[in-house]
């Protein structure tokens, strides 16, 4: 059997919701034992739904592959026994409110100093310090203040990216930083505390549209098409079918005016001819594109755009993408039973996906076992 990139480190999870469960799973994904602490209600994800004969679609989806531990923090014989787990740990991953570890004597600043290899990770809404630190956030929320709602969406208003971008993007950037501060450990013997922001993993996705906005060009909601480029949007072919196409150069505009629209005069005119001027002309350069849609059904559009090498995607809904023949899915066992979910995105040959060796934990499942590996026959 093949060793995973992460065989063999330790992971300890205070973990809650979606962010640093996000990021807990990728490193339970990579071969980590991820030891996942849950309240003794549990997560609270795990009430967001009863979708899976019961189980929470979220839960699920996040939690493959780790062992689910019951500690009350504010009784002194869990905090000892979670002591105990760090001792021994390579990584801490916790999304608590800032502050919330300090008040139960547990600062992961003094746990990485008295654990000096240890590497703590903390996920919080506006970091720890600024005006903003103590606030509650959620990912819709973080999506407001941060200014992506505004940029999502048509003209009528601004809108919610509809999945959990900002949970996802938070656990993913933390996940990315913990494999950082293992490699920098295996230089130096030392770990780190490091401390992922919400509102800065967005204000990073958001750096386009803010320097647009610095330099005098604010963005505009357009919907599904490019501020920057066009044609990029979609166009309703005769059957109703709508297709999105994406021209990135005045190459690519050539090779769609003459090999697909059968206007090749398209690709020299100055109204045309170079991306600023179809941007500038977008109402008359969507419209010849739209045109030619119009007289065309699906099967026979999608040909001819992949003929040409013309880059297009179909815009699915979900039922679209359950059909879609590049959909890889893998079966995950939860205690209700096995749940089929989308595969882990990263490769690796010669192995299985991730989810084919892993369980959802019922809560509390490996408490009593993971007690006696720690602290012994008690």
């Amino acid at each position: 059997m093949r060793i995973r990139p992460l065989d063999g480190i330790l992971a300890i999870s205070l973990e809650q919701a979606v962010a640093a469960p996000m990021c807990g799973r990728r490193l339970a994904d990579a071969g980590a034992r991820v030891i996942k602490i849950e309240r003794p209600e549990g997560d609270f994800a795990r009430g967001y739904d009863q979708l899976l004969a019961g189980e929470s679609v979220y839960f699920v989806w996040l939690n493959r592959g780790k062992e689910s531990v019951v500690a009350d923090l504010t009784q002194p014989e869990d905090r000892e026994f979670l002591l105990a787990m760090l001792a021994k740990a390579d990584v801490l991953v916790q999304n608590l409110k800032p502050g919330a570890l300090k008040k139960l004597g547990l600062d992961p600043d003094e746990l990485c100093r008295r654990f000096p290899r240890l590497i703590a990770c903390s996920i919080s809404g506006y970091g720890e310090e600024g005006p903003y630190a103590q606030r509650k956030a959620y990912d819709l929320l973080i999506q407001a203040e941060s200014g992506l709602a505004s940029v999502t969406g048509d003209a009528s208003g601004p809108s919610r990216v509809g999945v959990s971008i900002v949970d996802v993007a938070s656990g993913l950037h933390a996940y990315e930083a913990i494999l950082e501060a293992l490699i920098a450990r295996g230089r130096t013997g030392n770990g780190a505390h490091i401390r992922v922001s919400m509102f800065d993993c967005m204000a990073e996705f958001m750096s386009v549209p803010l320097l647009q906005g610095l330099y005098g060009a604010p963005p505009k909601r357009i919907g599904l098409s490019h501020t920057s480029l066009a044609p990029y949007g979609v166009f309703t072919t005769r059957d109703g079918v709508p297709v999105l196409i994406s021209i990135q150069n005045d190459r690519e505009w050539r090779a769609l005016a003459s090999k697909v629209l059968r206007r090749p005069e398209l690709g020299s005119d100055p109204k045309f001819a170079t991306s600023p001027a179809r941007l500038a002309n977008r109402p008359e350069t969507d419209g010849a594109v739209q045109a030619w849609f119009s007289a065309h059904d699906a099967a026979e559009a999608i040909a001819k755009l992949d003929a040409a090498d013309i880059a297009f995607g179909r815009v699915n809904d979900w039922k679209g993408l359950a059909e879609h023949p590049h959909l890889r899915m893998q079966t995950v066992g939860t205690v209700k039973g096995p749940v089929r979910m989308p595969a882990a995105p990263a490769r690796w040959p010669g192995a299985p996906d991730p989810a084919s060796q892993s369980d959802v934990p019922a809560l509390g499942a490996h408490t009593a076992a993971v007690k006696r590996e720690f602290l012994g026959a008690r």
